[in-house]
This record gives structure tokens, C-alpha cells and sequence, in this order.
């Protein structure tokens, strides 16, 4: 009859401690005859009585860390329509400046109106200096009489020699004076504004046409000494001119004249 060998039990501790009790090793070599060797036990101290009893490490008694709460940088999105940032009105002293430096760039009015006013008296003193040649312009002289009139500056005459309009002319040989010729003629000035008296050409022909003797008369020449040669004839004034001159060649039968 052969002897049984009893397991031993595990002991209170283990079972306490959650601990399995070793197994026997069973690829330890069998004895001779067939029976396993006996396994020492290893003997567990017993926990004190008064000792709490450590919980066993499960899923719902482990309480996990909290997280921690991610770290958002945030970025205000300025809305260039108003200023402020998506996320809520800017704060007051931040309006306030920036009303400050709005109100820094905007122009005062009377700055603007000095500014014209200034413009304005420039391109008067250019119109005045410069109003000899703007005078000579048909569309640029009413608005320099205009400015003249009220500034009591001087203006040039106007002066459109194809404006005059010859009325009447005669040459005839002076009577009494052998070789002289007496001259009139009537012209009227058909221009827009007053001009002065105009230069006279005189030119005398043979009966051939070819031209013997030709020459410009100023208003000083034909006016006599007692007439102003700085009058001007208004629009649509007439005058008549009275001189002689020396006949060139008794040949003389035709003449002309022309406004200078």
C-alpha cells in the first residue's frame, strides 16, 4: 500500500493577499517509483488581525487623474468694419483711443477752406500776370476783362486786323500839288471787342498790275497830330481817314489796301 501525499493548503494569509498557492512543479523529475517529489512549502507570515484588509485592484475602485484642460491660445479676429474683435467688444480706453487718433486724421473745414482760398487768389495773380497773351485769346479774354474790371488792371487792346471792314476808299491827285496824291477811306470794326486803330497798307499798280509803290501807314501817320493813336474804335464803330502822299510814278492807276 502506498503512501498518498496530501496537498498543502493554502494558508489565510495567501488567500487573503490574493496570492495563488504554488502548484507543484510537474516537469520536476518522478521519483522511481512514479509518485511525485514533495514540494517544501513556503510559510506566509499571518497579517495582524487589527490590519485593514487592502482592497483589491480593480476597474472601479481606480480612480484615474484628472485631465488636464488643454491650453487654448486665442486669437481676437479684428472685424475691420468696426474695430472691435469677433469675440466681443473692444475694451472702452481701447475706443477711445482709437476714436482719438480718428479724430487726430480728419481735416478741420476751415483748413480745407483756407486751402481754397488760397487756390483761388494763385490762379488770379497767374491770370493777371499772364494777361497779355490770355487777352489775344478769343476764349480766354472775357473771362480777364471780367477779372480786370474788378481788380482795375490794364488790358491790351484787342487786336483782329481781318475784323475791320473797308466802307469806302478813293485816290485822286491832290489839287494844286503836282505829284501828290490825296487818300480816304471808311472802314468799320465788325470784331467782338474794341481794337485799336489799325495799320494801313498802301499799295499803288501800274496798268500792267505790277505793283510801283507800296507802304504801311501807322495811326499816328493818317490821324493827324491832333488825334489820339491810343483811342480804340468799338465794336461795330466806324471811322473815316484823310492824308496824301507822294505819288511814285505818274503811271499810277490802281491801289489797294490792307489792315495790319
Amino acid at each position: 500500500m502506498s503512501d498518498e501525499t496530501t496537498p498543502s493548503r493554502p494558508s489565510l494569509a495567501t488567500f487573503l493577499h490574493g496570492k495563488p498557492a504554488p502548484k507543484p512543479d510537474d516537469t520536476r523529475a518522478a521519483d522511481a517509483d512514479g509518485a511525485a517529489a514533495p514540494q517544501t512549502a513556503e510559510l506566509l507570515p499571518v497579517a495582524e488581525p487589527d490590519a485593514p484588509l487592502a482592497a483589491p485592484l480593480n476597474a472601479a475602485n481606480v480612480i484615474a487623474p484628472e485631465a488636464a484642460e488643454p491650453t487654448i491660445n486665442r486669437v481676437d479676429v479684428i472685424d475691420e468694419a468696426d474695430g472691435e474683435a469677433a469675440s466681443g467688444p473692444a475694451p472702452s480706453f481701447s475706443r477711445s483711443a482709437r476714436a482719438a487718433t480718428a479724430a487726430a486724421h480728419v481735416t478741420p473745414r476751415w483748413q480745407w477752406a483756407l486751402i481754397a482760398g488760397l487756390a483761388l487768389l494763385l490762379g488770379i495773380q497767374i491770370l493777371i500776370a499772364d494777361r497779355a497773351r490770355l487777352a489775344a485769346d478769343a476764349g480766354t479774354r472775357p473771362l480777364v476783362s471780367g477779372l480786370c474790371a474788378v481788380f482795375r488792371c490794364s488790358l491790351p487792346a484787342w487786336h483782329e486786323p481781318s475784323a475791320y471792314t473797308m466802307l469806302s476808299r478813293d485816290i485822286r491827285p491832290a489839287p494844286g500839288q503836282p505829284g501828290v496824291l490825296q487818300v480816304h477811306a471808311s472802314f468799320r470794326n465788325e470784331a467782338r471787342w474794341a481794337q485799336a486803330w489799325p495799320a494801313l497798307r498802301l499799295s499803288l499798280s501800274d496798268a500792267d498790275g505790277r505793283v510801283i509803290g507800296r507802304r504801311t501807314f501807322q495811326p499816328a501817320e493818317y490821324l493827324g497830330p491832333t488825334a489820339d493813336p491810343q483811342a480804340r474804335l468799338e465794336q461795330g464803330q466806324s471811322a473815316q481817314v484823310s492824308f496824301q502822299l507822294h505819288e511814285p510814278a505818274a503811271a499810277t492807276v490802281a491801289f489797294s489796301f490792307e489792315f495790319q
